[in-house]
């Protein structure tokens, strides 16, 4: 039992270290209005200030809403045909606002998710000084994103629950 735990402790510890940009909370419920919180955990190359994120909506994400950051500019992309809402931009206004290697941050956009269940990625596009991370890989099929070496960020989502749907205990 304790070694398993310590295990799954080192296999957590190992996931953490090589997560990049990641989705909080990563499971939702299709048709829901979900808050995308975007951590990023660290700049470019493990040491470059984040300059810019650049945040590529996944098709179905719908009414799009990015939260103001202090310091930042957003911008917005849109659908030429449905004016929809495809990309957000937020970028450092000064050096000053830039996000430090040393330091934790997360990016919000608000919006409704599709009706049906099943992966949604982000892809993100970090920008440092020079640099750019692209965490924009999906796997051919599933949700596993293991042996990708810059996996774009998983929403997994659920089924919604309904009258038809067996609830259990």
């Amino acid at each position: 039992m304790k070694s398993s735990l310590l295990f799954a402790a080192a296999v957590s510890i190992g996931f953490a270290a090589q997560a990049h940009v990641t989705l909080d909370p990563a499971v939702a419920t299709a048709g829901s209005t979900y808050k995308a919180v975007l951590r990023v955990a660290h700049g470019c190359e493990g040491s470059l200030a984040t300059k810019a994120l650049v945040v590529r909506l996944p098709e179905g994400f719908a009414g799009a809403k990015p939260v103001p950051k202090a310091g930042w500019r957003i911008a917005l992309q849109r659908d030429a045909a449905t004016q929809a809402v495809t990309e957000i931009s937020w970028t450092a206004k000064t050096a000053d606002d830039e996000l430090d290697d040393a330091f934790y941050d997360e990016f919000i956009v608000r919006g409704r998710l599709p009706a049906r269940a099943g992966p949604l990625w982000f892809k993100v596009r970090q920008v440092c000084d020079g640099v750019t991370a692209d965490w924009s890989q999906t796997p051919a099929g599933g949700n596993s994103t293991a042996g990708l070496k810059s996996p774009a960020a998983l929403l997994d989502v659920q089924p919604a629950m309904n009258a038809e749907t067996p609830h259990h205990h």
